[in-house]
């Protein structure tokens, strides 16, 4: 079983930057896990917006993100980051890291077998 605490949310205006951090702890079967940051915004369907393999893999980003957000990892710490850059109106939403055992193979949010209670972010 593993459990996720998110932190790092809050307000910016547009243009500001955030950074996200998700402690993890706990370990699935093969202990290799995939750790995804995941959006909500109100009215709309979740969507994974990072990925990043505890092993220190590819990271993997969704379009509307790219050159503008970071995953990294401190594996010492158990914590996954996500440095939000260039923050847009848009990118307000509830803010979930999630896990996977195995690798990133998928940022569907289905795949994703544990969740963190989430840390909102507000862009205005």
């Amino acid at each position: 079983h593993v459990q996720l605490v998110e932190s790092g949310g809050g307000s910016v205006q547009p243009g500001g930057s955030l950074r996200l951090s998700c402690e993890h702890s706990g370990n699935t079967h093969s202990n290799l896990m995939c750790i995804g940051w995941f959006r909500q915004a109100p009215g709309k369907q979740r969507e994974g917006v990072a990925t990043i393999p505890t092993n220190g893999g590819i990271t993997y980003y969704i379009g509307s993100v790219k050159d503008r957000f970071t995953i990294s990892q401190d594996n010492a710490k158990n914590t996954v980051f996500l440095q939000m850059n260039s923050l847009k109106p848009e990118d307000s939403a509830m803010y979930y890291c999630a896990a996977k055992e195995g690798y990133c193979d998928s940022i569907e949010t289905f795949h994703f077998a544990y969740w963190g209670q989430g840390t909102q972010v507000t862009v205005s």
